[in-house]
């Protein structure tokens, strides 16, 4: 691929973001974006248009996330290179991303010179995990809690997900394209792998792993130090 230009989609919910990786990865080299989205929908339609060498995939947005929107290109095309760039790179969401077949994940604070790094070897088709994702998947506690919630499926850790960060049912199928009711019973199973008895559980648990940490600890006042 040494003469050849990467063809990029950029996937991020903040316009700015997506022109500054515009512009850093164009004015590196070697890159063209051919395309860009900022939602989960608009990713897999812009894939299908533009056929890729490279997702560069945020997880974060509104509806459904990265996870999902990886989901269904990988489900359209088992070969697509996709690297997450994201903030949200707790070692769960980590595990639930490669074993769908996510080819690297990067963390946004890294330095600018590793995301082109890792846009090239996922180009390539090799395997990229940032090193201090690296680390922390290899020397991060892994809770029981954490460990049960690693047994739920990839859509019902999606649907997991979008609960415990606030979305409702109704929200919930209308980003993933499912029924009220089957998102309803997805989220009854939910409940009884993970043994809980209400979603404010389901929550409280998502806090005490790190999936939401802006929800406060027991006893805290809001706006406190």
């Amino acid at each position: 691929m040494n003469d050849h230009v990467i063809h990029v989609l950029i996937v991020d919910d903040h316009a700015v973001v997506r022109s500054g990786y515009r512009t850093y990865l164009e004015q590196m080299g070697g890159f063209e974006v051919v395309a860009e989205a900022d939602n989960a929908a608009e990713a897999y339609a812009q894939y299908k248009r533009c056929q890729p060498d490279i997702v560069i995939m945020d997880i974060m947005m509104p509806g459904a996330s990265g996870i999902d929107a990886s989901r269904r290109i990988l489900a359209f095309d088992r070969d697509a290179r996709i690297l997450v760039f994201s903030m949200y790179v707790e070692p769960i969401v980590v595990r639930q991303a490669l074993g769908l077949g996510v080819r690297g994940m990067l963390s946004k604070d890294s330095a600018p010179e590793q995301l082109c790094e890792a846009a090239i070897a996922v180009a390539r088709g090799q395997r990229y995990l940032g090193g201090e994702l690296a680390m922390a998947m290899a020397f991060s506690p892994r809770s029981p809690r954490a460990e049960i919630v690693e047994k739920l499926s990839g859509r019902e850790f999606e649907i997991f997900q979008m609960l415990v960060s606030g979305a409702s049912i109704d929200d919930i199928a209308q980003a993933l394209n499912l029924s009220s009711k089957t998102v309803a019973n997805r989220l009854s199973q939910i409940r009884q792998k993970l043994d809980a008895n209400s979603d404010i559980q389901l929550v409280r648990m998502a806090a005490a792993i790190g999936i939401v940490s802006w929800i406060p600890a027991p006893g805290s006042r809001p706006g406190g130090d």
